[in-house]
């Protein structure tokens, strides 16, 4: 049905909160890219109009912090523009202060905690391989 997939990596050992989190804000930038990813508004059977949400399912995944470090090369090594979330940014409590801890790691020593990214469906699966189902 969809010729790409949009699917999240989120680093295994973070507590609950932590992955809901991550998950809220990676989706966000997804979004942000890719507006066409967003239906029509929903409304119920009395008339209340509610969001519209995504038209495509969101893959969740899980990794180790290796093998997220491995997705995260793959994507700059292809090209695909990603939603990351270092672990860092947990200290923060908003945008600006996100961004200014995120622009003081490089590819080779962030401690990437999610990633997220929408592509060919071949390609998120070559990106993603070693990353499993999460539970």
């Amino acid at each position: 049905m969809f010729d790409t997939k949009f699917a999240i990596v989120l680093r295994e050992d973070l507590p609950v909160w932590q992955k809901l989190n991550v998950t809220a804000f990676l989706t966000s930038g997804i979004v942000a890219q890719f507006r066409d990813i967003i239906g029509e508004p929903y409304r119920d059977r009395a008339g209340n109009l509610y969001n519209p949400l995504s038209i495509q399912p969101v893959i969740v995944l899980s990794a180790d912090q290796a093998t997220l470090g491995t997705i995260h090369r793959r994507t700059l090594e292809r090209g695909v523009t990603t939603s990351l979330y270092v672990e860092e940014m947990f200290s923060t409590g908003f945008d600006a202060a996100n961004r200014a801890v995120f622009a003081e790691f490089a590819p080779e020593d962030a401690k990437v905690v999610g990633i997220a990214l929408r592509a060919d469906k071949k390609l998120v699966d070559k990106i993603t391989k070693g990353a499993r189902m999460h539970p």
